[in-house]
């Protein structure tokens, strides 16, 4: 059975079709369970009362195989468990589409997915080797995003929203996927967006950036 659901700003922001179903194979997921944890450890994914208002930040996710060459299907973490301390298979939901000019995402598994789920759709929708998003918040290195010259979206723009999919676009035809892997959202406190073909590639492009980040 669907269950059809808006909700409003403090997690997710777009229309959402979700099926509940079982999680998929934890084959599927151990990378991104390490890195989820390597970025929990690092205060890069979790959630801190004393930000954000209290509500948990970042999430991680891979592209699935597709019989449609050009979808973008791919499992992410799911809405909510930034509190948690370890992740397993029933943490993941599976997107299966998603439209930005319908505001519209559609997602089955063990729970509903994570709020930035628009980005990362628009992100393996735009550039097909990338296999890997990882969505965290470091506060050193959104304010060096600039020293560093890192892409950045435009600070009117929320996050989760269209709008956001939309700086994705330009972004991309700006030429900043070839010269980084790596952005900063500039509407979005603290919100950086790593992507790479291998989990190893878009983790190593984050943490390289951020040491740069805290040596100057």
């Amino acid at each position: 059975m669907n269950t059809r659901a808006t909700i409003e700003e403090g997690v997710t922001q777009f229309d959402l079709v979700y099926t509940p179903s079982d999680p998929l194979a934890a084959t599927q997921l151990q990378a991104l369970i390490a890195w989820r944890e390597i970025f929990r450890r690092l205060g890069l994914i979790g959630l801190d009362p004393a930000r954000y208002g209290g509500v948990g930040y970042g999430n991680v996710s891979r592209r699935l195989p597709s019989k449609r060459r050009a979808a973008a299907r791919f499992a992410i973490t799911g809405t909510q468990t930034g509190a948690l301390a370890a992740l397993d298979a029933r943490h993941f939901a599976i997107v299966t589409a998603f439209h930005p000019e319908r505001n519209r995402v559609e997602a089955e598994g063990p729970l509903p997915p994570s709020s930035e789920s628009m980005t990362h759709g628009m992100l393996y929708r735009l550039d097909s080797s990338i296999r890997f998003v990882f969505h965290v918040h470091s506060p050193e290195l959104w304010r060096a995003a600039k020293t560093l010259g890192l892409p950045r979206t435009a600070e009117n723009v929320g996050y989760g929203t269209p709008a956001m999919a939309q700086e994705m676009t330009r972004l991309r035809r700006a030429g900043a996927f070839a010269r980084r892997r790596l952005l900063v959202m500039g509407g979005h406190e603290d919100g950086v967006i790593a992507f790479g073909r291998t989990a190893e590639q878009a983790g190593a492009v984050l943490l390289r950036a951020l040491a740069e980040a805290l040596v100057r």
